[in-house]
């Protein structure tokens, strides 16, 4: 059976990992340690009450994070709950899946693509120039293993990084980066069938990602490679501040 978008949120909780997760009331809350909306932002595992929702503001701000939360499918209780409150939208998001089989057909050609595990340093530094540092490597370090770093080259110089680890037969790529001068070339392509290739190398049947969909075009990366979206989330988040 194909997975679908709950199987690739637990994918996704799995292989992008928060520094801490618990339960609190019918809340999932995530201590994100700087590591961006992903691993920070709470969930509802039943439903909420505007009781419940103070209860998960001062929980994040607890932990010096405003409050935000993670609309799966399913969710339209608590989105409708959180608009009522002042929040608003931001980063919706598309889940993709393809099986590998396909997208291995033509692997990059050689020389072009490697998966290596560390990074080495010349990966971190093109992550860092797309604004991924340290606190988002560090989520990289805590995703178990089986899990790799993916290099392209161009011609003779780097320029491009992914990061992709395994759960439950299902390989999911993050961080895709690509240096600004190697746009447009290829690369992004190239790390994702490399991703595919390292994928079934270690036993998955699938490759999934996450995209947001204001960036078209990563869209239609994964639309021309036959992965297909199966499901969506999106943010939920109130400015706070003297001026909110």
């Amino acid at each position: 059976m194909t997975p679908d978008a709950d199987t690739l949120y637990a994918v996704t909780e799995a292989t992008w990992p928060p520094a801490k997760a618990w339960r609190e009331g019918p809340w999932t809350l995530r201590d994100g340690a700087g590591g961006g909306k992903r691993v920070s932002a709470a969930t509802a595992e039943a439903p909420v009450t505007a009781s419940d929702l103070r209860q998960a503001e001062a929980a994040m701000r607890a932990m010096d994070q405003a409050p935000l939360f993670m609309i799966r499918q399913g969710d339209k209780a608590l989105d409708a709950l959180l608009a009522d409150q002042g929040y608003r939208i931001i980063d919706p998001v598309n889940l993709y899946l393809g099986p590998v089989a396909p997208l291995i057909e033509e692997p990059p050609a050689r020389a072009t693509a490697y998966a290596i595990w560390e990074p080495l340093e010349i990966q971190r530094d093109i992550w860092a120039e797309g604004g991924i540092g340290p606190a988002r490597l560090a989520v990289m370090q805590r995703a178990r293993a089986p899990k790799t770093a993916i290099l392209t080259r161009n011609g003779q110089h780097p320029a491009g990084v992914a990061f992709a680890a395994i759960h439950d037969g299902i390989a999911m790529m993050h961080a895709l980066e690509i240096r600004e001068v190697d746009r447009l070339t290829g690369q992004g392509r190239n790390a994702t069938k490399q991703a595919a290739l390292w994928a079934a190398q270690n036993g998955a049947d699938y490759l999934a990602t996450l995209c947001t969909q204001a960036n078209s075009g990563a869209n239609a990366l994964y639309s021309s490679l036959g992965m297909s979206p199966v499901g969506q989330y999106h943010y939920r988040i109130k400015e706070e501040g003297p001026d909110a």
